[in-house]
């Protein structure tokens, strides 16, 4: 058991790290191909300047998602993730404010997204973890001091 906690450590936060950020960085690939279609649907759901917030959305899905994926300021992009999702998820995925038909499927994706901010927090609190930009940078001005 312990072999196996210790490769869950070294392998763990990488692992994790990309599984978050998957879904940004294919949903904000998305949003570049279709990017009037999803402007026009942001418009509908009475976004203002639904293009401008299109544009910071693609910024924070693809940019955030790479940032969490090699761990590079991992910390700032999942911030930036969190506090994103919160409107996000209240304006889109407001199950509350449905039809019965929808229910269920709103309900879920708010909750999706409830789980990744928790996901973010954790990466915010505990960092990219060792096989990461910044934890290849931390581990070589360790050597650099010690030698």
């Amino acid at each position: 058991m312990h072999a196996a906690c210790e490769l869950v450590k070294q392998y763990g936060p990488l692992i994790g790290r990309v599984l978050l950020a998957l879904i940004f960085v294919y949903s904000g690939f998305g949003k570049i191909t279709g990017f009037a279609g999803v402007a026009g649907y942001m418009a509908a759901k009475g976004i203002p300047l639904a293009e401008v917030a299109l544009v910071l959305t693609i910024i924070i899905e693809v940019g955030g998602g790479l940032m969490l994926i090699l761990g590079w300021k991992a910390r700032w992009a999942a911030l930036a993730i969190f506090l994103w999702l919160i409107p996000v998820t209240l304006v889109f995925h407001n199950f509350w404010a449905v039809d019965a038909a929808q229910y269920q499927g709103q309900f879920n994706h708010f909750m999706k997204n409830v789980a990744i901010m928790g996901g973010m927090l954790y990466v915010m609190a505990f960092d990219a973890g060792p096989l990461s930009l910044e934890g290849t940078r931390e581990r070589t001005e360790t050597l650099g001091a010690a030698g």
